[in-house]
């Protein structure tokens, strides 16, 4: 048996150390490719928590609109809009729809917030304290949850921008995500 190579010759121990280092290499790719799915999974996990409270804020601005229709007298299209902003967010299939509408939510609330700042006897109202409490509380939530899911797009983006594991984002796909970061900030919320 001339073709088989020794055991202890040196030709064997170069193709073991290969087979070796390729298993090693392999096992790290697989290992780095999973890590890099789960970390896309909580990504879009923490997405669906900032949808889940949104839509619990969104749910909340009927009841608002109409509880503050019995007590004020101010820009009638403002609840329009927060109405219409509402229709839409429901509409909306892409996440950056959802981000750009929960904007302009944010901003007609915000107007809201100012006109209850400009004439305190609105909240003369139990049930319009109520629901701007309510909606205060969610926005708690909301701003929480956006801080995790932004966490999770940090865990992520910083695994495919390091190396090795950038090597195997670019073979797998993996792109970058965008932070979520609102323009507007409601008085008295996070």
């Amino acid at each position: 048996m001339r073709w088989m190579p020794r055991f202890g010759s040196r030709g064997s121990l170069a193709v073991l150390g290969a087979v070796v280092v390729l298993v090693i290499l392999l096992v790290w790719m697989v290992l780095a490719y999973n890590a890099l799915v789960a970390k896309e999974t909580a990504i879009e996990a923490q997405w669906a928590e900032v949808e889940n409270r949104y839509q619990l804020k969104v749910d909340k601005i009927p009841q608002l609109v109409a509880a503050a229709e019995g007590y004020q007298e101010f820009e009638r299209s403002t609840l329009e809009n927060i109405t219409r902003l509402r229709t839409q967010w429901s509409n909306a299939s892409t996440i950056d729809q959802w981000i750009n509408t929960s904007n302009a939510i944010d901003q007609n609330l915000y107007s809201l917030w100012l006109t209850y700042e400009a004439y305190p006897t609105l909240f003369a109202g139990t049930l319009v304290q109520d629901l701007m409490f309510e909606i205060s509380g969610v926005e708690n939530e909301i701003a929480v949850a956006r801080m995790r899911y932004n966490e999770a797009v940090q865990a992520y983006n910083t695994q495919i921008r390091s190396f090795p594991d950038m090597l195997v984002a670019g073979w797998g796909g993996f792109q970058e995500r965008d932070y979520y970061n609102p323009p507007v900030t409601i008085p008295g919320a996070p």
